[in-house]
Formats: structure tokens, C-alpha cells, sequence
């Protein structure tokens, strides 16, 4: 089962690798190093999609992406991302999302984007390794201003493996699809003001402007945090198979870590951050204080 694993996570490195090449099932094939038939019956079997679809998907959130940060022709999108035809381009992108490129880019509402989850990260597969090496936590005072969070809330959940099996993994999509303050989607561990009666502690959300006026999907909520104060934690990089034992340092780090040695206390009053554990930057959690 791990040999058929990691053939899978080299076929998805090498997908991220050459998305805008074209890539062949004997490309893939070479990657997994199995046969082109197994390669890609495994992949099927781990992913739940075929590889033309893995890939499809994945250049079509690429090019959302592109379409609503940059003034770029649809055009020169298609051709970039690999596709064979702007027609065939604004056909694929309208099924995905249910709107065609044009009028996205007019008016970036929240779409699914599709999350490529590298199979060697799924929480059965999650093992804790042992750093041979003593490793550093960077801490950072950063301000956040007052803005509006559009959260998914979960049910009971406390941690991301637990709010994964309650909501499913597919909002992270949607989030990456709303144009972020902070750059990126947040997960959220709130203070008991900001739960609704039977919902979960942790939430996936994307941090907007406090003016933001753009659809809410279905199923979010609003809620509006004030200007605060935060720690940031951040571990060194880590492999990407050690990424258990990145949070466990950087989690460990926290529960260790005074504040008033820096004239600060705790704030019970905001919500801990969690960003995506990322490999080339470090796991980074931030906290409030005062």
C-alpha cells in the first residue's frame, strides 16, 4: 500500500510540475516507475479521479485563480494552462463552475476549486517522524485589522481531521476562490462569543475586507472580528512527509511560551489562526494577545 502511495504523490508531483506541458499517461507512467495500466488504475484508486481528469481540474483552478487577480486575456490563459483551444477552454471552465470565463472574470463570485490533496497527506496515512535535528520556532508580533471572516462552521470539530470528516475537505476550494486580505484561507479555532449553538470550535474561513459586499455561498456565515494582536509561530521548513511532527514542534512551542516575557498577555477574546501547513515555509500558528 505505501509503494502504491508514493507512485501516486510522484504522479501528482509531476502533474504540478509541467501543468502547462502536455502530459501523457506515458509521462506519468515513468513517474509512478509502474506500468501505464497500473499507474493508472492506482491513481484512480487513491485519488478517486482519473489522471485527464485530475489534470483538467487542476488547470482549470489555476486559471480561475489567474482570471480574478490579473487583467490577462482569456486567451492567453487557455494556451498557458495547456489547453488545446480557447473553445474547448470556456466549455470545460463552464461545466466546472457553472459560468463561462468571461463572466468570472467580470465578476469573481465564490466557485469550488478544486484542492489537488497529495495522497501521502491523507489522515490515515499521517505519521509522526523523528527530527533528527534540533529545530527553531521563529515568533513575530504581527497587527490584524478589523475585517469580516466567511466561515464554514463544522459540528463538534476541534482540530482539521475531525472538521474534514463533518463538512468535507471541498470547502477549502471555495475559500481559496474568495480574494483573501491575508493571501490565503484560514482555519479558526473561535472563542465561545462567535459559536452558534451546535456548531464546532474550528472553522474553515477566508479573512475579506470589512467593506466586503460580494455573495456569501450558501451554507457560510459572516461574523466580523476586531483589530487585534497576534503572536505568529512559525517552524522552520520541513519535508513534506514530516509535517505531523512540524505541528507537533510548533503546537508544543505554543503551550511552552510565556507571553508577558514581551509585556503581553493571552486574548481570549480572538480567534487562534491555523494557515495550511506548507513544507518551504514552515507550519505557522498565530494567537492572540493583549
Amino acid at each position: 500500500m505505501q509503494q502504491q502511495i508514493e507512485a501516486v504523490q510522484r504522479m501528482q508531483d509531476y502533474i504540478a510540475a509541467h501543468l502547462s506541458e502536455e502530459i501523457t499517461l506515458a509521462d506519468l507512467s515513468a513517474a509512478a516507475m509502474f506500468s501505464p495500466w497500473y499507474a493508472r488504475r492506482i491513481f484512480i484508486e487513491h485519488t478517486g479521479v482519473t489522471p485527464s481528469d485530475y489534470i483538467r481540474r487542476l488547470r482549470l483552478r489555476y486559471s480561475a485563480l489567474r482570471l480574478r487577480d490579473e487583467n490577462c486575456l482569456i486567451t492567453d490563459v487557455a494556451f498557458d494552462l495547456g489547453f488545446g483551444s480557447v473553445d474547448g477552454y470556456t466549455r470545460a471552465f463552464a461545466r466546472e463552475f457553472g459560468c463561462n470565463p468571461k463572466q468570472y472574470a467580470l465578476n469573481p463570485v465564490p466557485i469550488a476549486l478544486f484542492t489537488p490533496y497529495g495522497v501521502k497527506y491523507k489522515p490515515v496515512e499521517r505519521r509522526t517522524k523523528s527530527m533528527q535535528n534540533t529545530r527553531n520556532i521563529f515568533i513575530q508580533v504581527i497587527d490584524k485589522p478589523e475585517r469580516k471572516v466567511i466561515i464554514k462552521r463544522g459540528v463538534k470539530a476541534t482540530d482539521y481531521w475531525a472538521y474534514c470528516n463533518e463538512v468535507g475537505c471541498d470547502v477549502w476550494g471555495i475559500l481559496t476562490s474568495i480574494k483573501s486580505i491575508s493571501g490565503e484561507p484560514v482555519c479558526l479555532w473561535l472563542p465561545k462569543k462567535f459559536i452558534k449553538d451546535s456548531t464546532s470550535e474550528y472553522v474553515q474561513g477566508v479573512e475579506v475586507p470589512l467593506g466586503y459586499n460580494g455573495k456569501v455561498p450558501d451554507g457560510f456565515d459572516v461574523i466580523t472580528l476586531p483589530a487585534a494582536k497576534y503572536l505568529m509561530f512559525q517552524g522552520e521548513p520541513f519535508a513534506e512527509e514530516d509535517f505531523g511532527t512540524a505541528i507537533e514542534e510548533v503546537q508544543d512551542a505554543i503551550k511552552k511560551y510565556d507571553p508577558s516575557a514581551i509585556g503581553y498577555e493571552w486574548d481570549g477574546e480572538n480567534p487562534r489562526i491555523q494557515l495550511e501547513p506548507v513544507g518551504t515555509r514552515g507550519y505557522i500558528e498565530l494567537l492572540p494577545v493583549k
